[in-house]
């Protein structure tokens, strides 16, 4: 079995990604059902609204789901109360430290899981006291990092003595397969979810990530110390101006971004895939059905066993003979 599933209470280590204004407790308990880990995302809700998700979620599923905390929301401190206040399985953590909650969260038995995006991060979050960590790369949909995910989980999982779970370009059993050779025990997948039945976000979303290739996907406002990967469009395309800006320009363009970018992807998540920040991997293009949560967490398991098996039994391997 899994490190990882063993460490989540559940069959697959297949964590379902926490992606702001998306993952809600009906996606979130729809991939739990289905043996993987379901996650609600915090994202900037406030602490009430997290409560009402976690409720719903319990409604829907006896089975292990976890929250994701934005370090970087105005209402951290509330939240974690209220995943201390509700016993909630696991926290996953992004965009910022979570180490003044680790010694709360540990004492209710609750699960932490940082997303980082370098080795180094990796290992102050270990010694910080997480239980995993999900190594990000770059082809993540969202905020994203520097390193690509094939040269971070190698580095990552020869760094640290707790599991690593794969995150960044991972759609299918290929993927993951892939992940768990580079070292890691189990792989977060947001984009493929963007499409399940159980996703909430609007039909124009979903159909723009089944109609994404390969090169759909840019990242806008690395001039603000926070890159985004999203999907291209009218939007996008308005971002990427401020790419040439002056260095003496630079401070009033990346606050002219914060300012557009407030409310974009909620824009997009309502349909507006035109004006909105449609999130989304590179991955995307490899997208092509709509699909159940179980169906989706199925197939990939299916498909990584078909692929270590076939593998294996290639005999041998880069080798000639």
């Amino acid at each position: 079995m899994s490190k990882v599933a063993k460490l989540l209470g559940v069959k697959y280590a297949v964590i379902q990604g926490g992606m702001a204004c998306v993952s809600d407790a009906r996606l979130a308990a729809a991939v739990s059902e289905a043996g993987g880990l379901g996650v609600i995302a915090a994202g900037s809700a406030p602490a009430e609204v997290v409560r009402r998700e976690i409720v719903l979620a319990r409604g829907l599923t006896a089975k292990p789901f976890g929250v994701n905390i934005m370090m970087m929301s105005p209402h951290t401190e509330d939240v974690a109360r209220v995943c201390l206040d509700e016993g909630v399985d696991v926290v996953l953590t992004g965009a910022g430290n979570p180490a003044r909650f680790m010694e709360g969260f540990k004492a209710r038995g609750i699960k932490v899981v940082p997303v980082v995006p370098s080795v180094a991060i990796a290992v102050k979050m270990e010694k910080a006291g997480a239980d995993a960590v999900v190594a990000e790369g770059m082809e993540a949909g969202g905020h994203i990092g520097k390193l690509t995910t094939m040269a971070m989980i190698p580095q990552v999982a020869d760094a640290v003595g707790i599991p690593v779970i794969a995150a960044g370009g991972i759609a299918d059993g290929r993927g993951a397969a892939a992940a768990l050779m580079l070292g890691a025990q189990g792989v977060q997948i947001g984009t493929r979810f963007l499409t399940a039945h159980e996703c909430g976000v609007a039909d124009a979303y979903k159909q723009a990530v089944l109609d994404a290739s390969d090169i759909s996907t840019t990242v806008t406002g690395a001039i603000t110390g926070h890159p985004v990967r999203v999907i291209r469009n009218e939007f996008s395309r308005m971002l990427e101006e401020y790419d040439f800006v002056s260095k003496e320009q630079k401070a009033e363009a990346a606050s002219k971004l914060e300012e557009l970018g407030a409310g974009a992807l909620q824009r997009a998540v309502d349909g507006d895939v035109t004006g909105g920040s449609v999130m989304a991997g590179q991955i995307a293009g490899l997208v092509r059905k709509r699909r159940s949560a179980a169906e989706i967490v199925s197939e990939i398991v299916r498909e990584c066993r078909e692929a270590i098996a076939k593998a294996h039994g290639s005999g041998g391997g880069l080798c000639s003979e």
